[in-house]
């Protein structure tokens, strides 16, 4: 692997938020992402958010976040981080989510989803045939969406190669430290760990 002319190539990383999104879901993945490159003061991952629209949305605990993007004007994402939290009930009933997320599934080299976005996936359709996890709490959830979806509640994540899902909320921060390492070395991601003062566990998943 060639870890410098990977620093060097930057992928853009699309976060979705919506109300009543999961706080540390969305923000852990963009802790790691953001921080990677620091110590050659690169940015390999060019990092934003998205909502269905630009308004302020209201995240779990009342932390109001203003969207980068819209759906309408996003960039084609290389990587899309499909956070949960309560809201996902609702989005999951949402067609212009839904499809916003079938159409971009196409385009994104990796598609990720921490906590309970793993339900947004499901309902999307993108989780047939893969094995699978989500928060404790929703594993039944999950399980009812679909019985095409080989639901683990064992692991911390699962790599399904262009599909990566993670289990609750701070287990994102793992699977995001796993795709920095899968695509830039696990030194990078080890760094980006040592910054955070996050204990990872490279080889737990």
């Amino acid at each position: 692997m060639n870890t410098q002319a990977n620093l060097q190539k930057q992928r853009h990383v699309c976060i979705v938020i919506f109300d009543d999104v999961e706080v540390l879901d969305f923000c852990g993945p963009f802790e790691v992402f953001t921080v990677t490159g620091g110590r050659e003061r690169l940015t390999p991952f060019l990092v934003s958010t998205v909502a269905e629209t630009r308004q302020t949305i209201t995240a779990r605990g009342g932390l109001r976040v203003e969207p980068e993007h819209s759906f309408e004007n996003c960039p084609s994402p290389d990587i899309l981080v499909v956070p949960g939290g309560m809201g996902t009930r609702r989005e999951m009933n949402n067609p212009g989510m839904l499809s916003w997320l079938q159409e971009n599934a196409q385009r994104a080299d990796l598609m990720l989803s921490v906590c309970s976005g793993a339900l947004l996936l499901a309902k999307a359709g993108l989780l047939e045939g893969l094995t699978a996890t989500t928060h404790h709490a929703a594993l039944d959830e999950l399980r009812a969406i679909s019985p095409g979806i080989k639901v683990d509640a064992t692991k911390r994540f699962i790599d399904n190669s262009r599909i990566i899902v993670a289990a609750g909320i701070s287990a994102g921060i793992d699977m995001s430290l796993h795709v920095v390492a899968r695509l830039l070395g696990h030194e990078q991601a080890a760094e980006a760990a040592r910054y955070m003062e996050y204990a990872w566990d490279s080889e737990t998943n």
